[in-house]
């Protein structure tokens, strides 16, 4: 089983906001920053959100480029007691697209009609960012590019799992009312703060796009 390399993408505010309380989010960044996270997403192969981003979103996931004839890669879900509904996006085009659902309980029978591939890495609990990695590993899935949400963000960070960092940051400003592209940590000091080194940052657009790695 070869070693998981870890990509996470926040598209945030000034502020570090990834949406307005309501949740509004479409569109923070601009055309070409989204451009550029088509790109990113074709450079690995599994897309992976948490399902509260799967259920506010209803994203795709997909790698949506003029001219893009390469693989798509697998759409992955963090999604403990599997509230995925038969009616996402994700769901209904798994027979086309491989899509996961990382879990803690036996698989939903109607979520394996539809195609999803349902893999247990908890029991009757949450997997843990590590677990997901491991068995999402043991099916070929190792460039994980992680877009969502802000908890998931922490977690991943919290257990230092993430290698590198795609900030695309837009130039407006939602307040502390809106929510973080990165949830709790926890930390109780600096020293126990994830560091990382900025390695490149360029304007795309009217956005900045900040890359980082890990230390």
């Amino acid at each position: 089983m070869s070693a998981s390399f870890v990509t996470l993408k926040l598209a945030t505010t000034l502020d570090g906001r990834i949406a307005t309380a309501s949740g509004e989010s479409r569109w923070i960044t601009g055309p070409e920053a989204r451009q550029a996270v088509h790109r990113l997403r074709a450079e690995h192969n599994a897309v992976l959100v948490g399902v509260e981003t799967a259920l506010a979103d209803d994203p795709e996931l997909t790698v949506r480029l003029d001219g893009y004839d390469g693989a798509q890669p697998a759409r992955v879900v963090l999604d403990s007691h599997q509230r995925l509904p038969v009616t996402a996006k994700l769901a209904r085009t798994a027979g086309d697209i491989a899509t996961y659902v990382v879990c803690g309980s036996p698989p939903r029978a109607d979520l394996l009609d539809l195609g999803v591939r349902v893999l247990q890495a908890a029991d009757q609990g949450r997997p843990s960012p590590r677990a997901a990695l491991e068995a999402l590993a043991g099916v070929g899935l190792n460039r994980v590019f992680i877009e969502g949400g802000g908890q998931v963000a922490a977690s991943f960070l919290q257990a230092g799992l993430v290698d590198a960092v795609e900030w695309f940051r837009a130039s407006m400003v939602i307040g502390a009312e809106g929510r973080p592209g990165i949830g709790d940590l926890a930390l109780s000091a600096l020293s126990d703060a994830p560091r990382l080194k900025r390695v490149d940052v360029r304007e795309v657009g009217s956005d900045l796009w900040e890359r980082y790695e890990r230390i």
